[in-house]
């Protein structure tokens, strides 16, 4: 007899969200807070921070969970069709359309309309977006019926929609209707606290895709990748990851050599063998026993600063001068 255990919410939030920075556990508390209503959600953060991984959260441990979760990009498909496939279009509605279609947000009902890149809307749309979500009506291309939309709504973008709005790209009725609640994710490079979780979960879930069990970094390649700063947030870190374990010869750990140009040693600035003036010298140092220094206590500042003979002042002087 088989026997299926549930995971509470809370700890598929664990889960699905991982991290222990602070900004993390505002995201997770966050979700908590708005999962169980229907109000619109706003979700800002930079390319590759997470944001469609944040809104399948909310859908997953609130009360349309039963329902569907439909996600779009509003910048991947072209303005001369993505009203039909945003509202449906009704049949003869233009050249092509032999029958009636519904859209995405109709086979979104009784789940979550996820739109991501809600910026790249032009002004027209965003009218009727706006009105999907006053009235919670909708009319399909070349109909004349109003339909009911069913589907809790939460749009996302890597812009700042304030400033949007200033500049006229944005209406400013729909930001405000937007920005009921919103989930502001943080950039890698300030959470730099969670990238060995982060690093040990996708080679986790990536050495089981590739049947690569126990898999590990040397501790010279683990370094360059908690110093990286990571412009393309969890999008590449998990890239790099995959990358690596492809690249990587089995049953051994993986080393600089696999890591990608401006990871590993390839991607330094001098030449090998090209020595480095005092000054070069010195930061090179400090950045590196900063990196181990912090990866060995947690990314724990406090601590960190007490363990190595600083004031938390100096270790965050340091922290500022290097750019970490």
């Amino acid at each position: 007899m088989e026997l299926t255990v549930a995971v509470p919410p809370a700890d598929l939030l664990e889960l699905r969200i991982i991290g222990r920075s602070e900004a993390i556990r505002r995201v997770r508390s966050l979700i908590r807070k708005v999962a169980e209503g229907d109000v619109p959600i706003l979700i800002q953060g930079e390319s590759g921070t997470g944001k469609e991984l944040v809104a399948r959260a909310v859908h997953e441990t609130g009360r349309r969970t039963s329902g569907r979760f439909v996600a779009v990009n509003g910048g991947a498909i072209p303005e001369t069709l993505l009203e039909s496939e945003l509202f449906g279009h009704g049949r003869g509605a233009f050249t092509g359309a032999w029958r009636e279609k519904p859209g995405l947000i109709e086979e979104a009902a009784g789940g979550t309309f996820f739109l991501d890149e809600v910026s790249d809307l032009s002004l027209n749309l965003q009218a009727k977006l706006l009105r999907l979500l006053q009235e919670k009506e909708f009319r399909r291309v070349g109909e004349n019926r109003l339909r009911r939309a069913e589907a809790r709504f939460i749009g996302a973008s890597n812009r700042d929609l304030a400033a949007e709005m200033k500049d006229g790209r944005f209406r400013q009725d729909l930001y405000y209707r937007l920005d009921v609640v919103r989930l502001t994710l943080a950039p890698l490079r300030e959470r730099a606290e969670d990238i060995p979780l982060l690093i040990d979960h996708f080679l986790n879930l990536h050495g089981l895709e590739m049947e690569r069990e126990a898999v590990s970094f040397t501790e010279a390649a683990r370094e360059r990748l908690l110093a990286h700063p990571w412009p393309g947030n969890i999008r590449e870190l998990s890239n790099e990851i995959q990358r690596c374990l492809v690249l990587s010869p089995p049953g051994r750990p993986i080393g600089e050599e696999s890591l990608s140009d401006g990871i590993g040693p390839s991607g330094e600035k001098k030449a090998p063998g090209e020595p480095l003036g005092y000054f070069e010298a010195r930061a090179d140092f400090e950045k590196r026993f900063l990196h181990q220094a912090l990866s060995r206590y947690g990314f724990n500042k406090t601590r960190t600063a007490e363990e190595i003979g600083l004031s938390r002042q100096g270790l965050f002087k340091l922290l500022r001068r290097h750019k970490m």
